[in-house]
């Protein structure tokens, strides 16, 4: 795994949608402190709130409402982060076959979804009062899927077998 390699990659984006928590009460002054915290331990930085853009009926959502946070990484964190990513969390997942190939997208894109964020080495399970999933996307500079593949295979993310 070459360091140029890390250079191809635009950016990783980290995802975490609040969903059912948004529901509860005390979210906004217990709940959401507690998310983004953990969420910056993880990613080492702090995590932007994304308001919902409109109101959905069936989703009980008001438009301005939190439905998640987001978190972009670029240059050293996106280093640190990866290279955490792919060589400690990864393997610490409960029945980790590896990641399928279809997972990259039209683009190149290549999305990875956590059930729980327990698995990063940052976070004391017995003192996580909240436990959420999240997305992990790693946005290249190619387009093409075939070189984005080349790429994460370069970068040493473990491919599950066709």
């Amino acid at each position: 795994m070459a360091k140029n390699d890390y250079k191809k990659l635009e950016k990783v984006v980290v995802n975490v949608g609040v969903g059912r928590l948004s529901s509860q009460p005390n979210f906004e002054d217990k709940i959401l402190p507690e998310i983004m915290k953990e969420l910056s331990l993880i990613t080492g930085q702090k995590a932007a709130t994304r308001p919902a853009t409109q109101s959905i009926a069936g989703f009980k959502t008001r438009a301005g409402t939190i439905v998640g946070l987001k978190t972009t990484l670029r240059g050293n964190r996106l280093q640190e982060f990866l290279g955490k990513f792919i060589h400690v969390v990864l393997p610490r997942v409960r029945d980790f076959r590896g990641i399928k190939a279809s997972a990259i997208d039209a683009g190149g894109n290549l999305t990875i979804g956590l059930k729980e964020h327990l698995v990063f080495p940052e976070i004391i399970p017995e003192l996580s009062k909240v436990n959420f999933g999240m997305e992990v996307t790693l946005v290249p500079k190619i387009s093409d899927p075939a070189k984005a593949f080349e790429l994460y295979k370069s970068l040493g993310i473990p491919f599950g077998k066709k």
